[in-house]
């Protein structure tokens, strides 16, 4: 059985309401623990369900970055009028389950334990029409990772300088300890990686957007998905500009990003 444990809090400002978020702790099976989920609401009143966009963080983060470092996503909730949900993904999970460590298996518990407890919980449209995921690096690559391997799930993905091959970082951010050493498992690397995995997509109708900074040390990997997708005929945007690996950049895309998937669940796009 999954327990939830729900806290929420409200935001004031001269006395007046003007977001809402709420801490969802939610009971996850596959890694015996409670993991923390930020969930940020429109406040005006709705008398419909609405989308939702899954807004992943990078390594060493956690739930609370993006409203931390990004607070103005709350307004975008209420502008765009859907909810934005930050799971927790590990200081250094990467949206995978981990075959080395049963602890790490965020891939089952975002998929198969956060999404049935948020539509359950919250008056979403639970379709996947109606439902986006995107992240910052880490985050970047979990976003696309999960788009892809659960189309079903996803209308749409995103990724801002995600870690998109982790091939050619064979000692960073904990991919080791997660997949064992490359040269041990090279498979294991490759079929957890995006660019691999859209190189055997035959069709999807889900659509992409995804951005990289001219000096981030992730560049040449998101060139490269560009490449395979635009190969694959998957529809997708992904565009270029100055600036690098860090919050200043991510700032300026997750509004395009939200815009993009506003834009999609209207049919606009």
């Amino acid at each position: 059985m999954l327990y939830r444990i729900l806290f929420v809090y409200f935001l004031c400002i001269n006395f007046q309401l003007y977001a809402k978020v709420d801490t969802l702790k939610v009971k996850s099976i596959a890694m015996n623990s409670l993991v923390p989920n930020l969930i940020i609401l429109p406040n005006s009143p709705h008398d419909e369900p609405l989308p939702v966009i899954y807004l992943l963080h990078g390594a060493g983060g956690d739930f609370s970055n993006w409203i931390r470092r990004a607070p103005f996503i709350e307004d975008l909730a209420e502008e765009l009028g859907v909810i934005i949900v930050c799971p927790d993904g590990g200081k250094q999970g990467w949206y995978l389950d981990s075959p080395v460590l049963p602890e790490s298996q965020y891939e089952t518990f975002i998929v198969s334990e956060l999404i049935p407890s948020v539509d359950s919980l919250y008056q979403t449209i639970a379709t996947s029409d109606y439902r986006a995921i995107t992240g910052l690096s880490m985050g970047g690559h979990g976003a696309l990772y999960l788009a892809l391997r659960h189309p079903k799930l996803f209308e749409s993905a995103g990724s801002m300088s995600g870690g998109v091959d982790l091939r050619p970082f064979p000692k960073n951010w904990g991919i080791p300890k997660l997949l064992g050493r490359i040269e041990d498992f090279p498979d294991r690397w490759a079929e957890h990686s995006v660019v691999e995995i859209a190189e055997s997509i035959i069709s999807t109708r889900s659509s992409f957007i995804f951005d990289c900074g001219l000096s981030d040390f992730f560049l040449d990997v998101n060139r490269e998905l560009d490449r395979v997708m635009t190969e694959r005929g998957i529809s997708h945007s992904y565009f270029e500009r100055e600036g690098t690996h860090n919050w200043a950049y991510w700032r300026v895309s997750v509004v395009d990003h939200l815009r993009f998937f506003a834009a999609r669940f209207a049919g606009d796009i």
